[in-house]
């Protein structure tokens, strides 16, 4: 509840992102000691600081603050961050003069600046709790937490395996006879559309298969290198049923339809001999119904759970699940989601955990393959022990130099699951997790449903919650496998509803332009930004579709008109950034602007030419971005003279990706315009 008794209320603030209210900014290691502090009026009694940490359960406590020596109206206290990594929740106390009556200053989801507001009622942080009022969070984490260095601000490119390449060999008879089942279609043509329907006898199954290959990936190694892709996120490889293979049939074999083990052989010495990277897509929650390890189908030799269930007999697998019987006698067990075709995996299970985690597991076989580390599919639905297994083993088996990245949709930091906060980013389980928030926050600046403003309250909510170690490896997507294209996203359409309406409607020519331009301003902010730009293939040519499976189609490398093969050599030109300027994967950053339709940033070395991590870089020390995502109207901007002094020394000054001009960074705050749906990039060495 808003308070609004008390005719002082606006003497009152705290701002989370500013240091003279909160030092040091954001997430701090554990044992940090941190100074808070709140205005307040000079005649006020003095304030309290209330505050909670911890992770799996909560510690409350209150302390009294002090004046500080700086300002009467000012209140401080300085406190010890706990030495266990987790989450520490704070607010303060005030008191109504002469009533002993107290009050909140809490958190605000809504100002912008990272203020708070007075309320009636204290903030709320139990994970079991509607969390409002809301606190302001400090996220504590390991103070040996280090990501490799590699994938601080790595090029990341996502690639469907069936839906990128075939390879110069490719047969349809081959793909038809390599793992035959009776539910799959084979698409004759790498032109036809995605199949929506499934057979009469199975209806829709996801088992329509183009023929796209591992081997066909290694044969466009020289176009990933023209993109500057650093690291390749692979949808799952191993064998299953169905196209997508979130329904793991056996995780010792790479499937057949993708060439097996000479396509993934092919694949490695092709990556290796341009020094990408690949990570795996691992799907531990659950396994396929059509799997060695459940068998419903009887399509493996080995007895699998359900069937020693069913059959009787014994099966090694059998302790993987749970079962029951209803009322009817009916088999059931758990599954994902329902999904009977995808039935859930007690991760806790030891056998389970050795033949995962353990010397000769799954994670150790791949990594020695030539992996680099592991997605995790719905980490939120993993145990925390669990993924700490997985980071270990995946260190332990790449010297220290492998990832682990989480499929976390929400802010990871004080992400809630099984009634529980998560130890996502505090150092001990994941280096990365997928930008979700990022999307949500960049497609909603980019179609005007949010304002600048708006735009980087988002962004800023991440930059503050995350340790800077993580912040640097997030996955920074506009679009993805399991949501609409940045293109359809982008261009103004509505989602027409029903699978048969969303593939049967094409964006006009005037949406596809519109989709195409305001995708080549969200990929430049990818760039410019903290964390890893992550293209999904076909992105980089405009590709549209709507939800899975349209947004699945196969890359058109034969039928790319004039406007893609423009879109394509943007892309080309613009990744080159990430290579050429080291500011812009570990360089500090700040939002100069934030306001309607113009974002203006920058990212810095400090006087000595280090990064935020304290290593000297090349190149230049300080890099603007400027975006105005109006279509129709240019919009000019100046900076104070404070935000540039010392930086107008001749610089290079982009638009599109070419050099305009070499002019003075800004120089003396001269207006600077940027034509619609545009952008300027500016450079200096100091």
């Amino acid at each position: 509840m808003m308070h609004s008794g008390n005719p002082n209320v606006s003497a009152f603030l705290h701002r989370s992102r500013s240091l003279e209210y909160r030092s040091p900014f954001g997430s701090v290691s554990c044992g940090t000691y941190v100074t808070l502090a709140l205005d307040a009026p000079a005649d006020s009694a003095y304030p309290v600081l209330c505050y909670a940490y911890g992770l799996y359960s909560l510690s409350y406590h209150e302390s009294a603050m002090q004046k500080s020596s700086a300002s009467q109206a000012r209140f401080e206290i300085t406190l010890r961050m706990p030495a266990e990594p987790g989450l520490f929740f704070y607010w303060f106390k005030l008191f109504r003069p002469g009533s002993g009556e107290s009050y909140y200053y809490v958190r605000s989801s809504k100002d912008i600046t990272g203020a708070g507001r007075i309320s009636d009622t204290p903030a709320r942080v139990g994970p079991d709790e509607n969390r409002s009022p809301h606190a302001f969070q400090i996220t504590v984490y390991d103070e040996s937490f280090c990501t490799p260095d590699w994938m601080k601000g790595a090029m990341i490119y996502q690639i469907f395996p069936d839906r990128f390449s075939k390879s110069a060999d490719f047969s349809v008879e081959r793909m038809m006879t390599a793992d035959p089942r009776p539910e799959r279609i084979y698409h004759s043509s790498w032109d036809e559309d995605v199949d929506i329907d499934g057979k009469p006898e199975t209806g829709y199954v996801a088992c329509d298969f183009f023929g796209g290959s591992l081997r066909g990936i290694a044969e466009k190694a020289d176009y990933l290198e023209s993109l500057n892709v650093e690291l390749i996120y692979l949808n799952p490889i191993f064998r299953a049923r169905s196209n997508h293979r979130y329904d793991t049939g056996d995780y010792t074999e790479v499937d057949p339809l993708l060439g097996g083990e000479k396509g993934l052989d092919a694949f490695v010495g092709e990556m290796r001999k341009k020094k990408i990277r690949f990570i795996l897509d691992g799907v531990f929650n659950h396994t396929g119904a059509d799997s060695v390890y459940f068998n419903k189908y009887g399509r493996y030799p080995e007895k699998g759970a359900y069937q020693a269930l069913v059959e009787g007999g014994v099966s090694r697998y059998s302790s993987w699940y749970s079962f029951s019987r209803n009322r009817s006698g009916e088999i059931m067990y758990d599954s994902w989601w329902g999904f009977p075709e995808l039935p859930n995996v007690n991760e806790n299970d030891l056998t389970f955990r050795d033949f995962i985690l353990g010397d000769r597991g799954v994670i150790a076989h791949w990594i020695r393959k030539g992996a680099s580390g592991f997605r995790l599919d719905v980490s939120d639905e993993l145990p925390d022990s669990f993924i700490r297994e997985v980071k270990s083993r995946v260190r332990k088996e790449t010297d220290g130099q492998g990832i682990v990245m989480g499929e976390v949709w929400e802010d990871a930091s004080s992400k809630v699951s099984y009634g529980t906060y998560r130890d996502f980013v505090l150092g001990r389980s994941h280096d990365s997790v997928m930008g979700y928030p990022f999307k949500d926050a960049m497609i909603g600046f980019l179609s005007g449903s949010l304002s600048a403003g708006e735009t980087n309250h988002l962004l800023e909510t991440c930059r503050e919650n995350y340790p800077a170690q993580t912040h640097c490896c997030v996955m920074n997507l506009l679009s993805s496998h399991d949501i609409p294209r940045a293109t359809t996203m982008l261009s103004g359409a509505g989602d027409p509803g029903d699978r048969h309406s969303q593939k049967s409607t094409r964006l006009s020519d005037e949406q596809l332009d519109r989709g195409m331009r305001l995708g080549r301003l969200g990929f430049v902010f990818q760039i410019g930004y903290i964390g890893c730009p992550a293209v999904y293939y076909g992105d980089e040519v405009g590709m549209e579709g709507f939800r899975d499976p349209l947004n699945r189609r196969p890359y058109p490398w034969d039928r790319l008109s004039g406007k893609q093969r423009e879109q394509l050599e943007f892309y080309r030109e613009i990744s080159r950034f990430r290579k050429l300027f080291p500011v812009l994967r570990t360089g500090f950053y700040r939002t100069l602007i934030a306001d309607g339709d113009l974002l203006v940033f920058e990212r810095t070395l400090d006087d000595e030419g280090k990064d935020m991590f304290g290593k000297p870089q090349n190149g230049p020390c300080r890099m603007v971005f400027a975006l105005n995502r109006n279509r129709e109207r240019a919009v000019s901007f100046s900076l104070r003279e404070d935000l540039h002094a010392g930086v107008t020394d001749p610089g290079a000054v982009y638009e599109g990706s070419a050099l305009v001009e070499s002019a003075g960074l800004l120089d003396g705050g001269a207006e600077q315009g940027i034509e619609p749906a545009n952008f300027r990039i500016y450079s200096s060495d100091r």
